[in-house]
Parts: C-alpha cells; structure tokens; sequence
C-alpha cells in the first residue's frame, strides 16, 4: 500500500505549476497517453479532457466537435517542447486520422515556437501523407473526475491513501504523485515515490 505520507512529501517536492510549461495533445482515447506521459522523468502533472471543438462545456456524453486530449505539464529544466511532441508521435500512428472527432490525433500550439517545433518534427518524418492535425488551441476543458488518473482508480489501495492524505477529486488530477503511481498501475516503470521526492 501507498502511504500517505509519501504522496505528500512527493507532491511538495514537485516543481509548482508557476515553473513548469504545458503541451496538449490528442492521440485517441486519452487514457492511454495519460499514463504513458506520466511515467517519463520531467514530467510533473498530467490531466485529461477535451480539447479543439467550438463547444464552451464539453462532456464525455456530449462531447461535440471536440477530441479527447491530454495536458502534460512538464519542468523545462528536465523535458523539452520537442521532447514531448517526440512522445506525442511515437504514441499514435501519424498515417491515420480516426474518422470519429473523438479520438482524432491532433497536435496543440500555443505559441509560434511551438507550431514550428510540431510542423518541423512533422516534416521530417519519412511518411507521405501525415494525417495528424496541427491546431492552436483554443481551451482545455478537464474531463471528468472518473476519467482522470483512469488507471490509478481501479487501484482501491492506492486511491485510498490520496483520500487518507486527504486530497479530493482536484487534488487528485492535479497531483504528481497521482501523474506517476497512474502510470505504474498503467504497466509503465516508475520510480519509487520516496526515490523520487528525496532527490
């Protein structure tokens, strides 16, 4: 079992949201991508949601023209734009488009910098016909609390020692500690929390 203590300690330790940077992508259902980012060195939180569609309040249920995404909030000092539109590519097949809006593969931008970064690691690919969007984004609207941290809710042990540590659905989405221990009930390699939040 997890203990509370450790998520606590790990999350504090963690870079805040004021240093860190964000990118979001969509890549097909998002729960996949979700644990696969959180398992990389450099990323801190993960959340999922909908994002590219002209709706104000998408749900799960009434989703729209928007695409199921994933926002990775990553330490620049540790993780590269292009390192995360690298992972972005290498997780989905850049030769299809899925005719379902809702798990199309788009790409997000937010700057100038970063649509030259995605179009140029696009470019140079050795594939014909891309198919993956490139979109600026517009807003990220989060998911639902039980699609967020998807793997780590069917660890009941493991979600108890958030709610011990008292943190609720939020805290939940937006904690490290849940970004990491989602990837590792996600099948990913992780570090140990107490390796981690002592360095």
């Amino acid at each position: 079992m997890t203990d509370p203590g450790r998520i606590t300690a790990y999350d504090a330790a963690a870079p805040s949201p004021e240093e860190t940077e964000t990118a979001t992508v969509a890549l097909g259902c998002f729960w996949g991508p979700d644990a696969a980012f959180g398992a990389l060195d450099g990323v801190v939180r993960t959340r999922v949601g909908y994002a590219g569609g002209t709706s104000d309040a998408p749900t799960y249920h009434d989703l729209g023209d928007h695409s199921e995404a994933v926002q990775v909030e990553y330490d620049p000092d540790q993780l590269a734009f292009e390192e995360v539109v690298d992972i972005a590519i290498e997780n989905h097949s850049v030769r299809t488009q899925p005719r379902d809006r809702q798990y199309q593969h788009v790409l997000f931008f937010e700057s100038p910098a970063e649509r030259n970064s995605i179009e140029t690691r696009l470019d140079a690919l050795a594939v014909d016909d891309v198919q993956t969007r490139v979109e600026a984004l517009d807003a990220f609207h989060p998911a639902e609390t039980y699609h967020q941290k998807y793997h780590l809710r069917s660890k009941r042990a493991v979600l108890s020692a958030f709610e011990e540590a008292g943190y609720d659905a939020t805290a939940i989405r937006e904690s490290p500690a849940a970004a990491t221990l989602n990837a590792e009930a996600g099948g990913y390699d992780v570090r140990p929390l107490a390796a981690q939040s002592s360095q």
